[in-house]
């Protein structure tokens, strides 16, 4: 396998089936593309606006899903950090992204209200594998609106 890039990112979109009292979101299945193994998964909530960054996982793979509200993921090109893919997951756009490590990635809270992370982790969080950076350390404009 070659070097880790930015295009290695899966988006997988997301089935939801509406039912009466409410509805039944997918957010994963063991054959499905992007699953290497079960960790852990966790939880994280991302007030409006907020932005946590930045963040690389030397190990972990990342299975990311918003089932509530909506959350913009920016990640960092390895190769040129002045390139950045920009994706909005959420209630509008109910889809997982799977992100190999290696790779640099901030997130910010994008709809109104509060928005809910899932992460199902191949591996069980190790705090010696993720590497953090200042926000400033990379030159993404997070007030920029993007689609």
């Amino acid at each position: 396998m070659g070097p880790i890039s930015i295009d290695d990112i899966i988006i997988t979109p997301l089935q939801r089936i509406q039912v009466i009292g409410g509805d039944v979101m997918h957010a994963m299945k063991k054959l499905d593309q992007g699953y290497v193994g079960f960790g852990e998964a966790y939880f994280s909530w991302v007030q409006h606006q907020y932005v946590k960054a930045w963040k690389l996982h030397t190990k972990m793979t990342l299975n990311l899903v918003v089932p509530v509200g909506e959350i913009r993921l920016v990640f960092v090109s390895p190769d040129n950090p002045l390139r950045f893919r920009t994706e909005n997951i959420g209630t509008n756009n109910y889809s997982r992204i799977t992100v190999p490590p290696g790779l640099w990635f901030g997130f910010q809270g994008i709809a109104e209200q509060d928005s809910l992370l899932l992460n199902m982790a191949n591996i069980v969080h190790e705090p010696d594998e993720t590497q953090r950076k200042e926000i400033t350390s990379f030159s993404y404009n997070w007030t920029e609106p993007r689609p």
